[in-house]
Parts: structure tokens; sequence; C-alpha cells
């Protein structure tokens, strides 16, 4: 069976990944425009897609809450939508904010050191991007959002020793393609 406009709600709710494909196709438009109106003055197109990822992740970890029909669900989406952008706003500007208090700690790391560290970690994205869904997802949560383990279990709907597993495994490919590029080693 196939998701369509009247089953696609049911199908989400049960964890259908072909319902996750009919929301994005659905509703992802959406989603980038909300996501886009509160984060559009932050200037960064990583932060916008790294929170639509977000919401995308949270309606499918919470439909087992949603009770109501599509255009319930229209709402709910636009509401998760806000809300992340929000968070993901005030999270920037939070760290724009201790950056600049703290720069002058910084002094004796060079222009030049600090071009290469922006390029290192702009390359360990990019090999963040080439790994699995779920292993990029659980990089992005557990690096870079700083959640804890169990916590992305949880989200995930995987056990402990799963997330453990492909930190693990994650970060030894990491470690490799990044020897390959030579980055110097450097992972996560």
């Amino acid at each position: 069976m196939k998701s369509n406009e009247n089953n696609f709600i049911r199908r989400l709710q049960r964890q259908k990944e072909d319902a996750l494909e009919f929301i994005v196709d659905k509703y992802l438009p959406l989603i980038k425009g909300i996501t886009y109106n509160v984060l559009s003055p932050l200037g960064n197109d990583g932060i916008m897609e790294e929170c639509i990822n977000d919401v995308i992740l949270s309606i499918w970890s919470h439909s087992g809450k949603f009770h109501g029909d599509a255009t319930d669900f229209q709402k709910w989406v636009c509401a998760i939508s806000k809300y992340k952008s929000i968070d993901y706003y005030r999270k920037a500007r939070k760290k724009e904010e201790f950056a600049s208090t703290h720069l002058d700690l910084n002094k004796e790391k060079s222009v030049e050191d600090e071009l290469i560290e922006a390029e290192n970690k702009k390359e360990i994205i990019e090999l963040i991007d080439q790994l699995e869904p779920v292993d990029r997802d659980i990089f992005v949560m557990k690096f870079f959002l700083g959640f804890k383990t169990d916590e992305i279990s949880k989200r995930l709907g995987l056990s402990r020793a799963a997330v453990d597993n492909r930190i693990y495994r994650g970060k030894k490919k990491l470690h490799t393609k990044a020897a390959n590029l030579n980055l110097g080693g450097s992972t996560v």
C-alpha cells in the first residue's frame, strides 16, 4: 500500500517510510518557507538545512502524538516548523554572542590558522554529509547540537548500543576519508 491524501497520517503513525516521503513531497515547500522566514536574517543556509531536517525528524518521531485530519496536520507541521526555526535562531544568536564576547581569548591564533581550521571544519561537514542518513542525523545531533546518546536513541528509535556503534563506525569512516583528503586525521 502506498501513502496518499487519505491514509498518509495513519501510515506515518505506523512509521511507514512511504508516508514520510509523501509528507516531504507535499509539505517541504511549506517547511522551507517558514524556516526561511525565521532564519534568513542569519544568512546561513547550513542552519536552515539543519533546521529543516530536524523538523522532518520531529514530524517522524512525534507522529504518534498527532490526532486530527489533513488540515490539522498542516497546522501541526507549521507549528513544528515555526518553533524549531525559532529554537535554531536563538541558538545561533547565542553562539554569535559567545563568539563575540570571547574574541579576545583567541589572539594567539593567526589568521592563517583560523582559515585552515575553518576549511577543515567545512571539509568534515562535507564528509558527514556522505554518511548514511541515520548516521548523519546521529552525528549532527551528537557533535553539533550536543545531544546525549540516550536522547538520540529515543528520538531515532534506536537502542543506545546501536547509536554508540554507529558513532564508532562513522568516526572510523570519517577518519579514513579525512586521511585520504589530507586533513591531518582531523575527525569529529
